[in-house]
């Protein structure tokens, strides 16, 4: 009903920016939450940043370097990655959470995305 492609990510030196783009598309009706996930070898899977209303959250180790935007237009969110550490390397995955429809019914469910490797390394 509802699909997540996620691009960018790949590799950048320390100190470099990345900048990761994922698009909702299906039968959509509002999607509430945006966000971004990332998973490290051997670590739990970590919400990075989120989007909702008109707000927007970051986790402490990313604030001021990472940037969460959003186009509900397109139904589209980016994270725009600067400055980016070795710390950062992950697959990142895109989430949301949307309403959607079948025929005459409404649904809410939470979507992800296929992931995307963002390494940083010299």
């Amino acid at each position: 009903q509802v699909q997540l492609v996620e691009s960018g990510g790949g590799l950048v030196q320390p100190g470099g920016s990345l900048r990761l783009s994922c698009a909702a598309s299906g039968s959509i009706l509002r999607i509430n939450v945006m966000g971004w996930y990332r998973q490290a070898p051997g670590k739990e899977r970590e919400l990075v940043a989120s989007t909702s209303d008109g707000r927007t959250d970051y986790i402490d180790s990313v604030k001021g370097r990472f940037t969460i935007s959003r186009n509900n237009a397109e139904n589209t969110v980016t994270l725009q990655m600067n400055s980016l550490k070795p710390e950062d390397t992950a697959v990142y995955y895109c989430n949301a959470d949307v309403a959607y429809y079948i025929g005459f019914y409404s649904y809410t469910g939470a979507y992800w995305g296929q992931g995307t490797q963002v390494t940083v390394s010299s």
